[in-house]
């Protein structure tokens, strides 16, 4: 059975590693779920654009926003 863990993305590590590999990701914005599922498309300094579908992408605030890798266990 697998269960969902959350990994929060911090370093540009992180967002690299979560990019390469096309992880699933949560974010949230004072304390609510702004984006579920989408993948991270670019990132820079300040933005992290995640797209979730065709046509649906999100610009999101680096300093702002807090960033989750959801993987399977």
């Amino acid at each position: 059975m697998a269960r969902n863990s959350n990994r929060r993305l911090l370093t540009e590590a992180d967002f690299v590693e979560a990019l390469e590999r096309g992880a699933r990701l949560r974010v949230f914005q004072d304390d609510h779920i702004v984006s579920t599922g989408g993948v991270i498309v670019r990132f820079d300094d300040s933005t992290v654009v995640v797209q979730s579908g065709v046509g649906d992408i999100d610009y999101l605030s680096r300093t702002d926003c807090e960033f989750f890798e959801m993987r399977s266990r």
